[in-house]
C-alpha cells in the first residue's frame, strides 16, 4: 500500500469516528431540548389560523411519528436506521421521509452557495494579488480596506443591506422566493430565468460574505512568497515583472485551495441567516424550522449530513494539497 492509499485509508477511518461520535452527541443533545414537540406544532398550527379544536385533531397525528422506549433505545433503533440509510420520518411534516426532506432542501442550497463561494473565491484571489503588489499604493489600500470591511460584517447584517439595495431602494430583483409561482416548473426558459433572478440576491450574499476572506488570505499569502529566496534571485536575475506575477501567484494560492475545501463542505450547512431573511428553502431554513418545531428526526439528520460533507471536505481538501503541491508529494514519498 503507498503513503498516499494509507494516508487515505487513515482519513476515513478517523472521518467515521468523527460521524460517530458527532452523531451520538447531537442526538442526545437533540432529545433534551427543551420544549415538547406536541406543543410546538400546536402553537405553529394556531397561528397560522387553525382553531384550537382544530389544531388538536392534527397534532394527534403526531403521537404515531413519535419516538418510542426509552433514550437508549431510540438511540439504538436510529442508529439501526442509519445503517439501512433510513432517518426516520419528520415531525413537522407528518409522513415525510427526513431523507426526501433534506434532499428536496440540497437542492436549493447547493448550487446557490457554490456559486457564490467560487466566485468569492475567483475574485478575491486576484484582487488580492493585485492588493499585495500594489500594496503601497492607493488602489492597494482600496482594496485591503474593502476585503476587511467585508470580512467583519456578519451575514445576517450583509443580506439585510443588499436586500434593501436591491429590493427597496433600487427594485430589481424580488425579495424572497425561489421562482415566479405563476410560471410552471420544468426546463424551459421562462422558468429557468426565474430561478436564476430569485437566486441571485443569495448568490450575491454568499459572494460578498466570502469575498473579504479571500483578498485578505490571498493578500497575505502573496507578500509571504515575494520575500521568498527563489522570488528575490529571480528579480536579481533581471526576470521580467510578468514571469514573477506567475509564480507568485501560483505558489500563493496553494494554502487557499485547501480552505476552499473546507468551505464548500461548510456549504451543506447552508447560511441560516441568508436563506432565513430571502426566504429561500435550502438547508439552513429547514434545519431553523426543525430546531423551532423541535422535529428530532429532522434536526439529526440535518446535523449527520452536515458532519458528513465537512468530514469529506477535510479529506479532499488533504488530498488536493498532496496533489497540487509537489513539496508534500516529494516529501510523502521519500518518507
Amino acid at each position: 500500500m503507498t503513503v498516499i492509499a494509507r494516508r487515505l485509508a487513515g482519513h476515513l477511518a478517523r472521518g467515521l469516528v468523527m460521524i460517530l461520535v458527532v452523531t451520538t452527541i447531537s442526538f442526545v443533545i437533540i432529545r433534551n431540548i427543551p420544549g415538547d414537540p406536541m406543543q410546538a406544532r400546536y402553537e405553529k398550527l394556531v397561528e397560522q389560523g387553525m382553531s384550537p379544536d382544530q389544531a388538536e385533531r392534527a397534532v394527534a397525528v403526531l403521537y404515531g411519528f413519535m419516538p418510542k422506549g426509552t433514550m437508549w433505545e431510540q438511540y439504538l433503533d436510529y442508529m439501526r436506521g442509519l445503517l439501512h440509510l433510513d432517518l426516520g420520518q419528520s415531525l413537522s411534516v407528518p409522513g415525510a421521509e427526513v431523507t426526501t426532506l433534506l434532499g428536496s432542501a440540497a437542492t436549493w442550497t447547493i448550487l446557490p452557495v457554490l456559486v457564490g463561494t467560487l466566485l468569492s473565491f475567483a475574485v478575491g484571489i486576484i484582487l488580492g494579488v493585485y492588493a499585495a503588489i500594489k500594496r503601497s499604493s492607493r488602489l492597494g489600500d482600496i482594496l485591503a480596506v474593502s476585503g476587511s470591511l467585508l470580512h467583519g460584517l456578519p451575514q445576517y447584517v450583509l443580506a439585510l443591506l443588499v436586500s434593501a439595495a436591491f429590493t427597496t431602494l433600487l427594485p430589481i430583483f424580488p425579495a424572497s422566493g425561489t421562482a415566479d409561482v405563476t410560471l410552471e416548473p420544468g426546463l424551459n426558459a421562462a422558468y429557468i430565468g426565474s430561478l436564476i433572478q430569485y437566486a441571485t440576491l443569495p448568490v450575491l450574499t454568499y459572494a460578498l460574505a466570502g469575498y473579504g476572506g479571500w483578498i485578505l488570505a490571498m493578500k497575505s499569502s502573496v507578500v509571504t512568497v515575494l520575500g521568498d529566496d527563489f522570488i528575490l534571485a529571480a528579480e536579481l536575475r533581471g526576470m521580467r515583472r510578468g514571469i514573477i506575477f506567475r509564480y507568485v501567484a501560483r505558489n500563493a494560492i496553494l494554502p487557499l485551495f485547501t480552505i476552499l475545501a473546507l468551505s464548500l463542505g461548510l456549504l451543506f450547512g447552508g447560511a441560516i441567516f441568508i436563506e432565513r431573511i430571502f426566504t429561500y428553502p435550502g438547508l439552513g431554513l429547514l434545519l431553523l424550522n426543525s430546531i423551532t418545531d423541535r422535529d428530532y428526526a429532522l434536526m439529526g439528520g440535518a446535523f449527520l449530513l452536515i458532519t458528513v460533507a465537512i468530514v469529506i471536505a477535510n479529506i479532499v481538501a488533504d488530498m488536493l494539497y498532496t496533489a497540487i503541491d509537489p513539496r508534500v508529494r516529494s516529501g510523502q514519498e521519500t518518507s
